[in-house]
């Protein structure tokens, strides 16, 4: 869910303005797991726009405070949300981690790298949420390693049922500046869609595994 309905407009129209999403219905594209879709979400170009990345940090910032009051860690989640997590640590003055999606292979084998002890406070620091799948594999490793985990605060989510339902599962909160409704509200807000375009990107998010052009 969203804290503000303003910061989520806002971050929508940040993301669409440097083309961090891209809304592309007559021309979808090809996800990993096969699904066609008609966005495209790569949070990770916001660390290469110092304005738009200070404001992403410091929103983050403040509604971790404001949820979680200060974790005595900032966890971010290998690989889209090291830069990020470690920019909202640094605003915050608070120590930083990140989990990899498993462990290395060599060396000292690690799935965290950084310092953390058992039982320390971690609200964890996500780019973008589909199913929830990898981001709730890195609270795996945390709750392993003895964290306790606050929540997790993610840039943008799709809103899929699967997400909701496995973030219930494992009893962890997530918010996020914003998500898929606020979006297409806003694109459609500013005339960047036209309204075939926002039919498409609707009919999507109803049934996104099965969807077809």
């Amino acid at each position: 869910m969203v804290l503000d309905k303003n910061t989520a407009k806002k971050t929508a129209e940040l993301l669409l303005q440097i083309n961090a999403i891209k809304l592309k219905p007559e021309n979808p594209f090809t996800w990993a797991s096969g699904w066609k879709s008609p966005i495209y979400c790569d949070n990770r170009i916001i660390l290469s726009y110092p304005t738009i990345r200070n404001f992403v940090r410091e929103e983050m910032a403040k509604q971790v405070e404001a949820l979680y009051g200060r974790p005595d860690v900032i966890a971010g989640v290998a690989t889209g949300a090291i830069g990020l997590g470690a920019l909202v640590a640094d605003y915050l003055g608070l120590p930083f981690i990140y989990v990899r999606p498993e462990p290395k292979s060599h060396g000292r084998k690690n799935q965290i790298e950084g310092y953390i002890e058992h039982g320390q406070s971690v609200v964890v620091i996500e780019d973008l949420i589909s199913t929830g799948k990898s981001s709730l594999n890195a609270v795996d490793a945390l709750l392993t390693a003895g964290a306790n985990i606050k929540g997790m605060l993610a840039i943008f989510t799709y809103g899929f049922d699967v997400a909701s339902t496995n973030f219930k599962n494992k009893e962890i909160e997530l918010y996020t500046l914003s998500d898929y409704a606020h979006l297409i509200e806003q694109a459609s807000d500013t005339g960047y869609i036209k309204e075939e375009q926002l039919n498409t990107l609707l009919e999507w998010r109803m049934n996104p595994s099965q969807w077809k052009q």
